[in-house]
């Protein structure tokens, strides 16, 4: 039974992402052909792509053995960060969040690769005439939340207080 002390109470958090992920990859998928693109900005379109690869489609034109290879390596990170969320003082309100956004990111993009062999991109910006890769929101909170943890990194942590001696 989780208490209130529990850092587990995040996984909310990851649970909202991980539907929003999900519900926004299912209406460009249902809504869209494969490479449509629509512009909402000069420098935003949702433009649908499948990524047989992984973050900057890497390993996108092997035979389809990446795609086992990128799950395997999602279903590791989810217990990772599901453990390490777990193992951190629920106090610690930056790191948990960034674990359950790591989570929601991770889980997003392995439904996708388990249950369709790729994953749906769509957010497509060009910045100063560079267009980056299409991504999606699990992307998205994974990056996010890596922030938070490199962040966190960098706090200074209080020496434990012990008794005066007088």
């Amino acid at each position: 039974m989780m208490n209130n002390t529990s850092s587990l109470k995040w996984l909310w958090l990851t649970l909202i992402f991980l539907v929003v992920d999900q519900a926004t990859k299912h209406y460009v998928a249902s809504n869209m052909d494969l490479y449509q693109s629509i512009e909402i900005l000069p420098f935003f379109h949702i433009t649908y792509v499948h990524n047989l690869g992984a973050a900057f489609s890497f390993l996108a034109d092997q035979s389809g053995w990446q795609r086992w290879f990128f799950a395997t390596i999602a279903t590791v990170a989810s217990i990772v960060f599901t453990y390490w969320l777990y193992k951190t003082p629920a106090n610690n309100k930056q790191l948990c969040a960034a674990f359950a956004l790591l989570l929601s990111g991770a889980l997003g993009n392995l439904i996708d690769r388990v249950l369709l062999g790729y994953v749906i991109d769509f957010l497509d910006f060009t910045i100063v005439n560079y267009r980056w890769p299409a991504f999606n929101i699990a992307d998205s909170v994974i990056f996010i939340g890596a922030a938070l943890m490199i962040i966190d990194s960098f706090k200074k942590e209080e020496p434990a207080k012990t008794p005066s001696n007088s």
